[in-house]
C-alpha cells in the first residue's frame, strides 16, 4: 500500500493543463507534468484495501496498489516493471483510457479516487526519460511464423507478446503508417504521434516486421498468407461507421466523424493537403453523438477555427452524482465534461435530428430537430417520444456524425471463410479461435467497439492462445513479458 492514512492527508491531484484559450492555437498535447513529490503523494493515497476493486475495474488486471506503493517509495524502475508486467503500452492507456479502475477505487466511495491514470502515465514517461524501456529480443526462436492483420493496440500487444515467446511476427497494415485508430482516429492533442513512433521503434528493434500499405485480400491474397504463416491473428478493429438515414444525409457538409478525424490527423502530420470541405474553419458545426469521438470532433473543430460548435445527444443529461440504481463499483453513468467541452461548445440533450437542409448547390446550410423525452415502464425498454411543438432549425455548414461503429468490414472474414455472429462481429471461440484452427481474432472486430484497455487485453489473451496452439502450451501470462522466457 501507499502511506498509512495517506488518503486522509492528501487530496486528489488532477493533471493540470494549458488554458483552453492558448491550447486551441495548436494540436499539441497540453497537459502539464506534476512534480515528482506530488506524484509520490498521489501514490500515498492508495489504501490498504482488503479487496482492491481497481483490479476488477481494469480489463488488463494492472497491479495498481503495487505500482502506487513503489511510486510512493520513489522506486520508479520497480513501478515500471510492475506496470509493464500487465500492460504493454501504458503510454497509450495513461493518455486515452477512461480509467474504469478509478471508477471502482474503494476510496472513491467517500472521497475522490486515487489518481491511478495520472500515476500510470508518469511511470512510463519516467521510464522513457531514464532509458529503462529497451528492446527485448528473445534468446531463442521457435521457427514458427505468425501474421497479424491490423496494427491497432490489440494487434500490437499480440505482436509483442508472441515475439517475446520466440515466434517470428509480421504485422500487416493497409494504411500508410502503423497504429490504427491510435494514429488516425485519436487527435494529436490527446496523443501526439511521436508517442506511437517511439514505441514502434522499440518493436522494430525487437525484430517484429511491419508491412504497411498492403491490404490482405486485395494487395496480398488470403491464400498467400495462409500458406506462408503457421497462425494468423485478425485484429482489424470495428470500422463500419453507423449512418444517419434521414433526408439530406447525402448533402455536402454531412461528414462521418471517422472521416473528419483521420483527415485532420493526416493534415497535422503532413500526410495530406488542405481540403475546405473537411475543415470546420468559419463554419457552424454540429456534432451528433455525445461520446469520446464526438468530444474529439469538438476539440478538433475548435482548433480548425469553427464559428460555433453544438453537440447533440439523444439521451437525457446525466446526473452529476450516481443514482441509487447505479451504485459503486459499477461504471458511473454521470455527467462528464471533457477537455474539449471546456474549450467551447454548446451541449443539447434529448434532441433528435430529423433532417438536413441544403442550399440549391447541394451544400448543407442547416438541420431540423425535435426535442424528445424517454418513457420508462417497468420491464420494458425505454421508449422515445417526440415533444410536440419543440421543432427547431439550426444553422449548420458542417455536421459531424459521431454515432459509433456497427462492426468490422466483412470482406476479409468472407475471403478467409470466417463467420460473423448476430452482432456483426467476427465469431470466435472462448480461446479466441475461429472455425479455421490456424486463424484467431482479437480486439474490436471480435468484441465490438470498446476501450483501448480491452483491445490490449484481448491482444495479450489471444497471443496466449496462439502460443499454446503453436507450442503445445503457453509460457505467456498476463504477468510475463520479460523477454527472457525459458523457451522450450
Amino acid at each position: 500500500m501507499g502511506k498509512i492514512k495517506g488518503f486522509m492527508q492528501y487530496d486528489r491531484l488532477d493533471e493540470s493543463s494549458i488554458s483552453p484559450k492558448k491550447r486551441i492555437k495548436n494540436y499539441k498535447e497540453f497537459t502539464i507534468a506534476p512534480k515528482t513529490s506530488e506524484l509520490q503523494k498521489q501514490g500515498a493515497r492508495c489504501m490498504d484495501c482488503g479487496v482492491p476493486f481497481c483490479h476488477s475495474g481494469c480489463p488488463l488486471g494492472n497491479l495498481i496498489p503495487d505500482f502506487n506503493d513503489a511510486v510512493y517509495r520513489n522506486e520508479w524502475k520497480e513501478a515500471l516493471d510492475i506496470l509493464h508486467s500487465t500492460n504493454n503500452f501504458p503510454e497509450f492507456t495513461g493518455r486515452l483510457c477512461p480509467a474504469p479502475c478509478e471508477k471502482s477505487c474503494v476510496l472513491g466511495i467517500i472521497d475522490p479516487p486515487v489518481s491511478i491514470e495520472l500515476i500510470e502515465k508518469y511511470i512510463v514517461e519516467r521510464g522513457f526519460k531514464e532509458g529503462w524501456i529497451e528492446p527485448k529480443i528473445p534468446k531463442i526462436r521457435t521457427g514458427k511464423k505468425v501474421a497479424i492483420i491490423g496494427s491497432g493496440p490489440a494487434g500490437l500487444a499480440a505482436a509483442q507478446q508472441l515475439n517475446r515467446a520466440g515466434h517470428q511476427i509480421t504485422v500487416y497494415e493497409r494504411d500508410k503508417k502503423i497504429g490504427g485508430l491510435l494514429r488516425y482516429g485519436i487527435p494529436d492533442f490527446k496523443l501526439e504521434k511521436n508517442i506511437i513512433d517511439r514505441r514502434i521503434d522499440i518493436l522494430k528493434k525487437e525484430q517484429i516486421e511491419f508491412i504497411c500499405e498492403k491490404e490482405i485480400g486485395k494487395d496480398i491474397s488470403v491464400k498467400e498468407i495462409e500458406d506462408k504463416f503457421d497462425a494468423i491473428l485478425i485484429s482489424t478493429g470495428s470500422t463500419i461507421k453507423k449512418e444517419l438515414p434521414i433526408p439530406g444525409s447525402n448533402l455536402e457538409g454531412v461528414v462521418q466523424a471517422m472521416d473528419f478525424l483521420p483527415y485532420n490527423n493526416m493534415l497535422v502530420n503532413g500526410e495530406t493537403s488542405y481540403d475546405a470541405k473537411m475543415s470546420a474553419k468559419n463554419k457552424n458545426v454540429i456534432v451528433i453523438g455525445g461520446g469520446d469521438t464526438g468530444s474529439d470532433c469538438i476539440g478538433t473543430s475548435n482548433r480548425n477555427g469553427a464559428k460555433s460548435i453544438t453537440n447533440f445527444e439523444i439521451m437525457p443529461k446525466p446526473p452529476k452524482l450516481r443514482n441509487d440504481d447505479n451504485p459503486w463499483p459499477f461504471w458511473p453513468f454521470t455527467l462528464t465534461t471533457s477537455s474539449s467541452h471546456q474549450e467551447g461548445s454548446q451541449r443539447e440533450w434529448n434532441i433528435l435530428t430529423k433532417s438536413f437542409i441544403g442550399d440549391k448547390n447541394g451544400k448543407l446550410k442547416g438541420l431540423k430537430t425535435v426535442f424528445v423525452e424517454w418513457e420508462n415502464k417497468s420491464g420494458e425498454k425505454p421508449k422515445l417520444k417526440e415533444i410536440k411543438g419543440s421543432e427547431k432549425e439550426w444553422p449548420c455548414e458542417l455536421a459531424l456524425l459521431a454515432l459509433g461503429f456497427s462492426g468490422p468490414e466483412k470482406s476479409l472474414p468472407e475471403k478467409l471463410g470466417i463467420k460473423l455472429n448476430k452482432e456483426g462481429n467476427i465469431e470466435s471461440k472462448n480461446d479466441y479461435g475461429t472455425q479455421n484452427d490456424k486463424i484467431f481474432v482479437a480486439g474490436d472486430c471480435r468484441r465490438g467497439q470498446s476501450l483501448i484497455v480491452w483491445a490490449i487485453s484481448e491482444g495479450r489473451e489471444a497471443a496466449n492462445q496462439i502460443d499454446s496452439y503453436l507450442s503445445g502450451n503457453s509460457l505467456l501470462t498476463k504477468k510475463n513479458i520479460s523477454g527472457d522466457l525459458p523457451l522450450k
